[in-house]
């Protein structure tokens, strides 16, 4: 059953809300004074993190439910499915850290794998009003989200030519790494933008970097969405190697890998 055609379209009339109406919840969250606990892995988790996935499954189980589903809280808790061709990846508050520290670069993601690629994913930074949509393997979409939750200014995005001025590279706000610099450095990468969650991915894909290398931990809940997002606008990622980068991994952990628009590794 899994096997039957996607109808994208679909997907995107009924998710598109569904995370505006998650991020609608973290906001709420947002404004108020809240507890941070910690996970076993020492990562933070808070109300909004779990009330967004709440919100999420909500909507995805029963849209697709011979399609299982990895979501970033339920998989902390245990509940991790098996999973074949085809399956969904959620993270329902991306960039916990900046949620806590009342910044705005925090995400809500929803993503669908299908033979180990991300082909439809949402990526919405609630904070910032902008959402992100890969509404199938070919076509992203960027668009401006208002306090009611209504879309508008829809724009296809696209990975844009390396500029004559130089690459700009994309790094992470908490976890910039020694191998991070020696990636920059090798490609004569001095302009570098910092910004926090999956948001990495979105600046490649429209056009305002061209890369964002990774090489700390990450969970492919993390960068499902924003893989789709990138590849959709005509990017790609890559493990170190230049081979693909691939999804449903042994607990769905990854390895580090390099988001590209157009520079020429």
């Amino acid at each position: 059953m899994t096997d039957q055609p996607i109808d994208f379209q679909k997907l995107a009339e009924v998710l598109v809300p569904t995370a505006i109406e998650a991020g609608k919840k973290i906001m709420e969250i947002y404004a108020q004074d809240f507890e941070v606990v910690f996970k076993d892995d020492t990562s933070p988790v808070t109300v909004a993190d779990e009330a967004a996935e709440k919100i999420i499954l909500a909507d995805l189980v029963p849209l697709t439910p011979d399609i299982p589903v990895v979501a970033e809280e339920s998989a902390a808790a245990g509940n991790i499915p098996d999973v074949d061709n085809r399956f969904w990846l959620v993270d329902p508050l991306d960039g916990t850290k900046e949620f806590i520290k009342k910044g705005s670069d925090f995400t809500v993601n929803i993503a669908l794998v299908e033979n180990r690629l991300p082909v439809f994913g949402i990526v919405y930074a609630p904070a910032l009003n902008k959402l992100y949509l890969a509404k199938s393997a070919d076509e992203a979409l960027i668009m401006d989200v208002d306090n009611n939750g209504a879309t508008s200014n829809i724009t296809p995005i696209r990975v844009r030519d390396v500029p004559a001025s130089g690459i700009v590279g994309v790094a992470s706000k908490s976890h910039r790494d020694e191998a991070t610099n020696e990636f920059l450095d090798r490609y004569g990468i001095s302009d570098t933008t910092s910004v926090g969650s999956s948001l990495k991915f979105c600046l490649v894909a429209s056009a305002e970097a061209d890369i964002y290398p990774r090489f700390g931990p990450t969970m492919e809940w993390d960068t499902g969405a924003g893989h789709a997002v990138l590849r959709a606008a005509g990017g790609e990622v890559v493990n170190p190697d230049g081979t693909p980068f691939l999804y449903g991994k042994p607990d769905f952990r990854n390895g580090a890998f390099i988001a590209n628009g157009k520079v020429n590794l």
